[in-house]
């Protein structure tokens, strides 16, 4: 019978990798969001290579304590300069439009127009990626070499796009085990023309899937979830609440492309089996790595490692999000990410696949609050109202409404305190791991309280 380990030994890696490599070309240039027909076809082509049972879910759903938005579609977006010519247009890069811009037909001054444009003057030929999911306005994005060369005159600004009552959609991939016992492959779909964030989690979930679903002898069940990115995750665990208890062990797939080599981001747990087995993989085929212990800002795994659900999920990336000057940006291109570094991901993955089922990685550890089970060293200690998932910030006021612009000390401290504010640890504790000034974190705290996030416990 084949076995995982033996699917892994007969990986021919450049076939992996070219076949990787042609499907994050034929998903790149696709228009993506939180919603919309991005996705779908996104999903549609997912599903011409594995078994996805596909979901949407309406406007308005209440999940956890987030809310279901409107689904955007945009079709055109422009700026027309005052010789006639665009000097900006949707149709050159998906990147040159705000996700979820609401529509707009005006013509007005250079002046009046710059708040609504966005560029890095650190990278002056790239166009930035930026976001307003949950706050109505618009913009766009451009080089900042760009925007300095532009004239004084009159812009005529076009943005055709429709922000109506409609769904969110994710697709899902189970490939039953002998065992009910479930691993979750999670990967965001909501990133549009950046090819390694995440476009190189997708290609390696789906050839992943392939693999393991050639391999009879399984004794876990495999689930492969392809979602946007946060209120994705949320929707999910907010469905599947009944039965996470035969959930084992989870990884984010993510900026799996690049030249760098592998790091990997801890559990909430820090010592669970799943950390233990990407460890034992990756000794296993000589690769090095760099491992970090958990914190509660990156992808989904600060929705899955939430206080509440808690549950074993690392993140196995080559270059971490944020720590590449490519991140976020144009330069995040086709170009940027190679068929050799693909293969040895994947691969990665199935040793990690392998590890897994051959226990490698056991036995784990009793579940404890949080990694290296520190008890709480004096100082406040406060308990989280609303611990399953991230709680929606930006409606409280406390989060800022532009997304891809960077992360502000307070906003990360907030974070902190939600995620650590599970009875067992002081602010002191708080930061003393994140390493954030106490001040910050007692700012933080005493907004979350504030807001109603928060109890104090004696």
């Amino acid at each position: 019978m084949s076995t995982v380990r033996q699917a892994l030994t007969a990986l021919d890696r450049d076939a992996a990798g070219r076949s990787m490599m042609d499907l994050a070309a034929g998903l790149y240039p696709i228009p993506r969001s939180l919603t919309g027909d991005g996705v779908r076809e996104t999903l549609d082509r997912i599903a011409r290579r594995i078994p996805l049972q596909v979901h949407e879910l309406p406007t308005g759903t209440q999940v956890l304590d987030w809310t279901v938005p409107r689904e955007w579609n945009p079709r055109q977006a422009w700026i027309r300069g005052p010789s006639g010519r665009r000097v900006v247009d949707l149709a050159d890069h998906n990147l040159h439009l705000v996700g979820y811009s609401v529509p707009v037909h005006r013509t007005m001054r250079l002046d009046e127009l710059r708040p609504h444009l966005h560029s890095l003057s650190e990278q002056p030929d790239l166009i930035p990626y930026r976001t307003s999911y949950y706050e109505e306005t618009w913009g766009f994005c451009l080089p900042h070499r760009l925007l300095e060369s532009l004239p004084d005159g009159e812009y005529e600004v076009f943005v055709d796009a429709s922000l109506e009552d409609g769904s969110m959609t994710w697709g899902e991939c189970l490939l039953p085990g002998s065992s009910a016992e479930e691993v979750l492959i999670s990967s965001h779909v909501c990133h549009p023309q950046l090819a390694n964030d995440n476009l190189s989690g997708i290609a390696v979930a789906v050839h992943l899937a392939e693999a393991l679903a050639a391999v009879p002898e399984r004794r876990y069940s495999y689930r492969f979830l392809f979602a946007p990115g946060a209120i994705g995750a949320i929707a999910w665990l907010a469905r599947n609440r009944d039965r996470l208890d035969s959930f084992r062990h989870g990884l984010i797939a993510a900026n799996l492309g690049d030249g760098g080599g592998f790091h990997y981001k801890r559990s909430r747990y820090g010592e669970h089996e799943i950390d233990r087995a990407v460890v034992a993989a990756l000794a296993g085929l000589g690769e090095d790595l760099v491992t970090e212990d958990f914190f509660p800002f990156g992808y989904d795994e600060r929705q899955y490692c939430s206080p509440g659900f808690d549950l074993p999920v690392g993140v196995l990336t080559r270059t971490p999000w944020g720590r590449y000057p490519e991140y976020h940006t144009s330069a995040d291109d086709l170009s940027f990410i190679g068929a050799e570094a693909l293969a040895g991901s994947l691969a990665a993955y199935l040793a990690t696949a392998a590890a897994l089922e051959e226990r490698l990685g056991a036995p784990a550890p009793p579940p404890v609050a949080a990694e290296g089970g520190r008890k709480s060293g004096g100082g406040r200690r406060y308990r989280n109202l609303e611990p399953f998932g991230e709680p929606q910030l930006g409606r409280r006021g406390l989060y800022g409404g532009l997304g891809g612009a960077g992360r502000k000390e307070f906003e990360i401290a907030m974070l902190w305190v939600l995620n650590q504010s599970d009875g067992e640890h002081s602010l002191d504790d708080i930061a003393e791991r994140s390493g954030l000034p106490p001040g910050v974190v007692g700012e933080a705290a005493d907004a979350l309280r504030e807001a109603g996030l928060l109890e104090e416990l004696a």
